[in-house]
């Protein structure tokens, strides 16, 4: 291990029920006057879309409203975002929902004041200095699930239409410049969404505390995370308007992604060309592919699994924890294997290209190879 690293922290976070009522005064924080706001879909017609909205008018700020973003949001999307965004002369964003429409907001705002194609701006080396930092708008973030941490992430995932596949835009200043975490805006998830989205970012503290790079900061924040998840997913599916389980799964969201600065691996690797052929779930891909990784990777990570599992109360070590990840999956109703996603073995020899090409695949404990990940599609299929 090279004690070696680049470390970064998030943004203004505002963190409590009800906090949401600050909205205006975020907005004002962030320097907007005329904020965009956007939202997916299904979110935009529900009334908390509706709320938000309304504290926006009432501070002055309007209610423009973009919403045409799909559950893993394209090029496509971002085409009409930008153009809904220059259109109405707006200077900033409000991203409020899940990861899709966190991740896809940050990318207008990214986008909208740049020249060239978006995919120049592809998390691979220092291709973010191609960006004109000056024209990159502010962000609010809002999220309403506890899972992919994107209102503290300096990243969108985008799908390239024509390629069906996901690609990873960075640029620092995509960072939100106020976060507001209400797990008041959780209460109405679905049983299904929760455990989705609560085994996303399960996956990303696994992941980051199990990645080699030096970051012993995101690993402790990673591990913490993990415990989270254990006390307060099963309370958070189980009852979904227990607040004090949506706040703590908040946090997990959060520290997952401020966790996974150290880096991701194979379970991200491997979700990410399966939701772009599939448009399956990010979260809930991610938690049927973890059992197949972790034995993968154990030869690497042992030690490591076992003294979380000491941390996490889970007896057993290594075997242990993997039996504990085992029975939470079982216990929050996740498929056993991806066919119960709609995957099929059709495309594997697809995937696996794509698999190694993702810019996760580097931080994997053990080294991805084409025999290895054509070994993980078929155990997870």
């Amino acid at each position: 291990m090279k004690l070696v690293g680049n470390w970064s922290y998030p943004t203004a976070i505002r963190f409590g029920a009800g906090r949401i009522r600050e909205l205006g005064q975020a907005c004002a924080a962030a320097g907007m006057t005329r904020p965009l706001f956007v939202t997916d879909k299904g979110l935009a017609a529900l009334p908390i879309a509706g709320a938000a909205l309304d504290l926006m008018e009432e501070a002055g700020l309007g209610r423009a409203l973009f919403s045409e973003v799909d559950p893993n949001p394209s090029d496509v999307n971002l085409a009409a975002g930008v153009a809904a965004y220059r259109a109405g002369g707006h200077d900033g964003v409000v991203a409020f929902g899940g990861g899709s429409a966190l991740d896809l907001g940050k990318l207008i705002a990214f986008q909208a004041g740049q020249t060239r194609p978006v995919w120049d701006f592809e998390d691979v080396g220092d291709w973010w200095t191609r960006a004109d930092a000056a024209a990159i708008a502010p962000v609010v973030a809002v999220p309403t699930t506890a899972g992919t941490g994107s209102e503290v992430g300096r990243a969108g995932v985008l799908t390239d239409s024509a390629q069906h596949v996901k690609k990873v835009i960075f640029h620092p200043k995509m960072l939100p410049v106020v976060v507001i975490c209400d797990p008041e805006l959780t209460v109405g998830m679905p049983k299904a969404i929760t455990a989705g989205t609560g085994m996303d970012a399960f996956a990303h503290c696994l992941e980051a505390y199990s990645s080699p790079f030096y970051h012993p900061m995101s690993q402790g924040i990673a591990l913490e995370g993990m415990r989270l998840v254990k006390v307060w997913l099963p309370r958070a599916h189980a009852d979904g308007s227990d607040i004090e389980a949506r706040a703590h799964m908040m946090s997990a969201a959060a520290m997952g992604a401020v966790g996974f600065q150290k880096g991701l691996g194979a379970v991200h690797a491997l979700s990410h060309p399966v939701g772009a052929l599939y448009n399956t779930h990010h979260g809930m891909t991610n938690a049927v592919v973890i059992p197949p990784v972790l034995a993968l990777n154990r030869p690497a990570i042992e030690e490591r699994i076992a003294a979380a599992a000491a941390y996490l109360g889970v007896a057993g070590g290594f075997d242990g924890f993997a039996d504990w990840v085992m029975s939470l999956r079982a216990e929050l109703g996740v498929p056993e294997t991806l066919s119960g996603l709609g995957v099929g073995r059709d495309r594997i020899a697809d995937m696996v290209p794509m698999a190694l090409a993702d810019p996760t695949a580097g931080g994997n404990p053990v080294t991805l190879t084409e025999a290895n990940v054509t070994a993980l599609f078929e155990a997870c299929i």
